[in-house]
């Protein structure tokens, strides 16, 4: 039987392995994959931890992914890809500049709220100094398009007097992510030290209009948001 055809549903039914659909079963190793890396990050994960959270086999991963690095990097690129999708869903050409980036940094707060295991991901790519992102095209390419847009937003905004002008697109996309990272990977020693619960709904809702009148402020025309 080719090795497309095997499958991870339950034994005892012989017709649904062999019909499971490829795809399917590369879905539920990454899903797997996703949540055995974030929590125990690249070097605590194992192969045979995913294969028995998807009750499938080791030689199954090594089909689909090739090993334990190509399929770190494919969670890597799945994760980004679903933060870069967020933000293409928005349709940023057809706002008005300032509305355009309230909502790229709504959304970009809100996937970071609903998806602590995308900031994990990060924190334990950054302890692997960045290597598979560095090898990784694909995931180089799409990160890219978001400086694309920041890129675009200043121009429209500059042009029509609503943005400062000499703001650097990049400097713009850390200033974003790094509050929306930052309150997501340090909320556990921030409560643990302040007693401030950052995953309570007020907490959540002053912090995301926090984020977007400072970055607003900051591209603000009348010179106030100047460094």
């Amino acid at each position: 039987m080719p090795l497309e055809d095997l499958s991870i549903a339950p034994a005892g039914n012989a017709g649904e392995r062999r019909s499971r659909a490829p795809e399917q079963t590369r879905r539920d190793i990454l899903d797997a994959a996703i949540a055995e890396f974030s929590e125990k990050g690249y070097s605590g994960g194992r192969v045979d931890e995913i294969a028995a959270r998807t009750r499938t086999t080791k030689r199954m991963i090594y089909y689909y992914f090739g090993g334990k690095e190509q399929l770190f990097a494919a969670v890597l690129e799945e994760m980004y890809g679903g933060m870069r999708d967020a933000e293409q869903a928005l349709r940023f050409e057809e706002l008005p500049p300032a509305e355009a980036l309230q909502r790229l940094v709504e959304v970009t707060f809100d996937h970071h709220a609903a998806h602590p295991e995308f900031v994990r991901l990060v924190s334990v790519e950054n302890i692997q100094e960045g290597r598979h992102v560095a090898a990784s095209a694909a995931i180089r390419k799409r990160n890219a398009a978001v400086i694309d847009t920041l890129r675009a937003l200043l121009q429209r905004g500059e042009g029509e007097g609503v943005f400062r002008p000499g703001v650097d697109p990049l400097d713009l996309h850390m200033l974003i992510s790094a509050f929306c990272f930052y309150r997501v990977s340090n909320r556990y020693t921030l409560h643990a030290i302040f007693g401030r619960d950052l995953q309570a709904v007020e907490c959540i809702a002053t912090h995301r209009r926090m984020i977007v009148a400072a970055v607003l402020r900051y591209l603000a025309p009348d010179g106030h948001g100047s460094p």
